[in-house]
């Protein structure tokens, strides 16, 4: 028995070797259209490149016909007895949020809330691209760079991802990551950014990586609490730990990959959503875009599984544990009042195309100095030695003992706290590089 483990791991070793040594060979950089057009073709000859205030406003016939629907939805199947999430948002559960979303949610009090910090759009390549731009109050003399954040630091800029809450979505198939990552770094070049910091989480982290990727000569630093890097080294070495865990993770963390077995069970649990938004999002936009109750129940029983994949046994979804029900109902209403679901779920079809990709961006490094947030109950874990075959520059990874998909959303002062030690890692790096090179 142990002749045949040792044979199997020279020969998956000696895969992972040659597979290894193959995706490090120079790929060269594609091609991307730097004013690829998304908008409506008559737009071509009026371009606005002025940056409007923006206000987030619920409109009064919006919410009444809202409370109308959410008042007079059809009875609910009641759930299977003895179960909490497992098969689903629990249907005994869904009155309580429907009655507080239609009869306590104060409409007025979360427009405020919204309107916090100021919003703005310019239109990028034929799209009215929405961001909010937070500048901070500083003594004379201190030095602030920008944050683009795909989601208390330097100058601030988070935008809508085309399609997303109040930025135009295409109306032409092919707008993937890498297309974002060209709007958004044409964004902050209008905004008189050259340089920047990226930070990101799920697709958030996908388009900071390609933006980082795409541009390294903009970007400073590069930060992320989804970092998972596709390849088929990454996959063989997965395989292989899981008869020699040691050889690929730590063992406190082994139960963060290992049994396999659970690993892709839960992915196969969890992932039905992806698969229906990939193939079909104009099917299933239909159902959610006209039921309050429908989207409510689609999208808020991941923040159950996705913060702590156990609160799936729990009656209530574990939901008060992390979140208030004004800021669930707070990203109900990005989708809702803008009537963007549709476009939204679109995003995965067009990730899932050939045209993204073939463009196969895993495979080439990304040499910008990066750094990871790996939470608790994340989706996905890999190891350090994962991640760094597509960033070298891979300067930490914080392994955390407490949190889920929805980071800055569950553990606010966590997340910025770690962001505030990459950035600062980053300058390290960039003054030591200096002074290498002199």
């Amino acid at each position: 028995m142990t002749k045949l483990l040792l044979f199997f791991a020279t020969i998956v070793g000696g895969a992972v070797l040659v597979h290894w040594l193959f995706q490090c060979a120079d790929t060269p950089m594609p091609t991307l259209d730097q004013n690829e057009w998304w908008g409506p073709a008559e737009l071509k000859t009026r371009q606005d490149k002025t940056i409007r205030p923006f206000k987030v406003k619920f409109e009064e016939d919006m919410i009444k016909d809202l409370r109308s629907r959410l008042q007079n939805h059809r009875q609910f199947t009641p759930p299977l007895e003895g179960v909490g999430f497992e098969y689903g948002f629990n249907s005994n559960q869904l009155g309580n949020w429907i009655k507080y979303w239609a009869e306590q949610y104060d409409f007025a009090q979360r427009e405020n809330f919204l309107n916090k910090y100021p919003h703005f759009k310019t239109y990028i390549q034929g799209l009215d691209i929405h961001f909010i731009r937070v500048k901070p109050q500083v003594p004379a003399g201190v030095k602030i760079l920008p944050l683009l954040l795909s989601t208390r630091l330097a100058r601030l800029v988070i935008p809508s991802l085309p399609g997303y809450g109040f930025s135009d979505a295409a109306v032409r198939p092919g707008l993937g990551v890498p297309q974002t990552a060209v709007i958004f770094k044409n964004l902050m070049e209008r905004l008189g950014h050259k340089k920047f910091y990226v930070q990101g989480g799920d697709w958030g982290a996908g388009v900071a990586s390609a933006v980082a990727t795409l541009y390294p000569d903009n970007v400073l630093g590069m930060h992320i609490n989804l970092a998972f890097v596709k390849s088929s080294t990454n996959m063989l070495m997965m395989t292989l730990g899981s008869y020699f865990p040691s050889l690929v993770v730590e063992p406190h963390l082994a139960d963060r990959m290992y049994p396999l077995a659970d690993f892709f069970a839960f992915v196969l649990e969890e992932s039905g959503y992806y698969h229906l938004q990939s193939t079909k999002p104009d099917t299933i936009g239909i159902a959610l875009n006209d039921s309050p109750s429908g989207l409510l129940a689609y999208i808020i029983e991941k923040f159950s599984t996705w913060t702590n994949r156990n609160n799936k046994f729990k009656a209530d979804g574990g939901l008060a544990t992390r979140f208030t029900k004004d800021r669930l109902i707070d990203n109900l209403m990005l989708y809702w009042s803008t009537n963007k679901i549709t476009t939204s779920m679109r995003y995965y079809a067009e990730n899932a195309s050939n045209k993204v990709r073939e463009l196969n961006l895993d495979s080439l490094q990304t040499k910008v100095p990066a750094w990871a947030f790996q939470a608790k109950y994340e989706l996905f874990y890999q190891p350090p030695s994962f991640l760094r075959r597509k960033y070298p520059n891979l300067l930490n990874v914080t392994v955390s003992e407490d949190g889920g998909h929805f980071l800055a959303l569950e553990l606010p002062q966590v997340f910025v706290d770690d962001v505030f030690k990459a950035v600062k890692a980053f300058n390290e790096f960039h003054l030591t590089s200096k002074k290498t090179e002199l």
